[in-house]
């Protein structure tokens, strides 16, 4: 049985469609697999993602299991069920592990730039010509994973590849034209009903040759200036319960931009060192928008 999983701390949308989808392959191509993980769905898996009723399997690894890593290549933060001499693939669109694993798993290691994980799943579907097979809600979760980590084709890793893939994927998972809007306002509704959890479901912790702050929170929402103006004193407040070294990068879908807050003058000279930056009140702005690994790509080309 192959056991496709992902990281520790939390899933989020790419994660999640990107497990659910490539099981489904698997299976149909007669290789046994399930969609499996020991983590929560964080607020990117938005009550009409969960309501499509494709989710993750109730699977005990057994000791014989193979396990394939998607959305994640660092393998400090692999899910425990995860057993590394056992890893047979990894699919996955994070710098700093291409190295490790090209040389342990060969060409089984698919690691490379591009907007979302969820595009490399795809193309898998589509080499195979099995798309036509893809059921309706894995389309759906890949197409969706691909508008969130693309931050609506506006982020700055966003490839053809990504905006090709949800051009053959929205048909097929039968998505209206306002889906996108609507997942992001979803996503928002779901940070404000929950917001220490939301901090807490996509927050990582950086390794020091990364450059970055120490604690790393990222929440993708539609209209960021609202959200801050509304929590940011419940933002401040958590995080700094996390460690004197913190940032939140909040992303605005509708704007088109990222709101960085940081309170110390130690994290905001961190940026500085990658970024030319205006800080206001311990917020700086970024145009166009900006995700956690551009930031961790600037971060280790610094080093």
């Amino acid at each position: 049985m192959k056991i496709i999983t992902s990281g520790a701390a939390y899933l989020d949308i790419d994660a999640y469609a990107c497990c659910i989808a490539y099981a489904e392959l698997l299976n149909v191509q007669g290789s046994p697999a399930r969609a499996v993980s020991s983590a929560q769905p964080n607020a990117s898996v938005s009550k009409t993602v969960l309501g499509w009723g494709a989710g993750l399997h109730d699977y005990v690894p057994k000791p014989s299991d193979e396990f394939v890593l998607v959305d994640v290549s660092d393998y400090h933060h692999f899910d425990p069920v995860v057993v590394l001499d056992q890893v047979v693939e990894v699919i996955d669109h994070h710098p700093g592990y291409e190295a490790h694993w090209s040389h342990k798993l060969g060409s089984a290691a698919d690691i490379r730039p591009i907007g979302a994980a969820a595009t490399q799943v795809f193309q898998r579907w589509q080499t195979a010509g099995l798309l036509p097979q893809i059921s309706e809600q894995s389309a759906a979760l890949l197409a969706t994973a691909i508008l969130d980590n693309t931050l609506n084709f506006t982020g700055q890793m966003t490839t053809a590849a990504d905006i090709e893939a949800y051009a053959e994927l929205a048909p097929l998972a039968k998505l209206s034209p306002d889906w996108p809007e609507q997942y992001f306002l979803e996503c928002q509704a779901n940070i404000e009903a929950n917001l220490t959890g939301a901090l807490a479901a996509d927050l990582k912790r950086m390794r020091p040759e990364s450059n970055l702050p120490q604690v790393f929170a990222q929440m993708t929402v539609w209209d960021a200036d609202a959200l801050l103006h509304k929590h940011r004193p419940t933002f401040s407040r958590w995080m700094a319960g996390q460690g004197d070294d913190w940032l939140l990068n909040v992303i605005g879908i509708r704007d088109r931009k990222s709101c960085l807050l940081a309170e110390s003058t130690l994290t905001q000279q961190k940026l500085n060192n990658l970024l030319s930056l205006d800080w206001q009140v311990g917020i700086a702005v970024l145009k166009p928008s900006i995700l956690r690994k551009e930031l961790l790509k600037l971060g280790l080309t610094a080093s």
